[in-house]
């Protein structure tokens, strides 16, 4: 098996992306008051990772079957290396207090597109 960084070399050779993200995957401890009571100083924090340009994307998870949200939740990352993405997943309040837990992962975007609208008038973008 090769080494991450051959992979992503040789993804690069080919002609791939080989953008470097880290994907957390994050779920409650099981105290849900505590996640509830967390969730203003989350979404602050995650604004502030934003605003920094080191927040991709983040949201809640369904279950397997697609119907039923079971409060896990995934948060995209950009950072310099692991430990730095490692240091923004701590910083989270839902983390650093305990209310979540969470495993992170690296990941390497080579495909995909993204589509989006700017309305200058009113000053709006939407993602499809």
């Amino acid at each position: 098996m090769p080494s991450w960084n051959e992979y992503k070399a040789e993804a690069k050779s080919r002609g791939a992306l080989a953008m470097e993200l880290f994907v957390v995957r994050t779920k409650p401890t099981g105290d849900m008051a505590l996640v509830k009571s967390t969730l203003p100083a989350h979404l602050d924090y995650q604004k502030q990772v934003e605003a920094a340009g080191g927040l991709v994307m983040a949201g809640p998870v369904s279950d397997a079957s697609g119907e039923m949200m079971e409060a896990e939740g995934m948060i995209i990352y950009r950072a310099a290396d692991l430990d730095a993405a490692r240091a923004l997943a701590d910083g989270d309040p839902m983390h650093s207090t305990g209310a979540r837990s969470y495993d992170i992962r690296k990941w390497l975007v080579n495909e995909g597109s993204l589509s989006f609208t700017v309305s200058l008038s009113s000053q709006s973008v939407s993602v499809e």
